[in-house]
């Protein structure tokens, strides 16, 4: 009988032969995933003995992962905004760098005394909208997203924290579904990688939904459609706000200066330093 140490060492020496960079701590997850305790369980009772069947299924998740399946994917949970979200092959997986739009856009509806409306627009799966519900309790939400897998995801996470009474969930093609409404905000984490860079990117990153990555020749196809057309459905003095990747945050700004119809545009940074939100609001 292996005990949970042993167990613990071995699977992580796998992974870093098999070039896992975080290899450790995917281990960790993974084990104390297939237990069901908290990581810092695997410590307290390290010299536990394990059974055979649990031996089995960890080291059938390492072998998933070394075939640069992620993590998020093989336990199906993601924490983001201190919510464990659920996740699966269907949507993009959520990032620490999308807190900081997530806040962005929370703490603009908190300032309102009165019930308020936004749009997620790509919610894939949900954690924006539904973080933002959960944080401000007077907020309702519209959530769009062209898969309706993704949107199956999105309404589980609505019911797994409870708001799932405060957002209405609609499939279609950006704003298509949204004709004749009307928001506080419109919020957006939309593909961003420029079609070409795909086949370039981390293994891990390419088994995530192609149409949650691809941005277009240039990446900016979806800016300019959110730019052109969130006019149409935000109030006077209603925010716009867009995650963008690495050097797209003064191309998006200037999408939207040289639009017009926008005022009080401002770009924020993540915790890194790395200019991550582009923020503005209708004249």
């Amino acid at each position: 009988m292996k005990t949970v140490t042993q167990v613990l060492i071995s699977g992580t020496t796998r992974l870093k032969e098999g070039g896992i960079e975080s290899a450790r701590l995917d281990a960790e997850i993974l084990l104390a995933y297939v237990l069901g305790w908290r990581r810092l369980s695997l410590y307290v009772d390290a010299d536990k003995t394990l059974s055979p069947d649990k031996i089995l299924r960890f080291n059938e998740l390492i072998s998933k992962r070394l075939q640069k399946i992620p993590v998020a994917y093989l336990t199906g949970v993601r924490e983001f905004m201190g919510l464990s979200f659920s996740v699966n092959e269907n949507v993009l997986i959520p990032r620490p760098d999308t807190e900081i739009l997530t806040e962005l856009v929370g703490e603009f509806l908190r300032q309102s005394s009165e019930e308020v409306t936004f749009a997620d627009l790509g919610t894939g799966s949900g954690a924006i909208c539904v973080s933002i519900l959960k944080f401000v309790k007077t907020a309702r939400a519209i959530a769009v997203d062209i898969s309706a897998e993704a949107l199956s995801v999105a309404k589980i996470n609505a019911e797994k924290f409870h708001v799932d009474d405060r957002i209405k969930f609609l499939q279609g093609d950006m704003f298509e579904p949204l004709e004749g409404k009307f928001f506080n905000a419109i919020v957006s984490n939309p593909p961003y990688i420029p079609t070409g860079e795909i086949n370039s990117l981390q293994a891990e990153v390419q088994t995530e939904p192609r149409i949650a990555l691809d941005g277009g020749s240039d990446g900016l196809d979806f800016y300019r459609r959110i730019v052109n057309e969130s006019p149409k459905f935000l109030v006077t003095g209603g925010m716009l706000a867009v995650e963008v990747g690495i050097n797209q945050s003064r191309l998006v700004q200037s999408l939207i200066e040289t639009d017009g119809r926008f005022t009080d545009t401002e770009i924020i940074c993540d915790l890194s330093g790395i200019e991550r939100v582009v923020a503005a609001k209708l004249r």
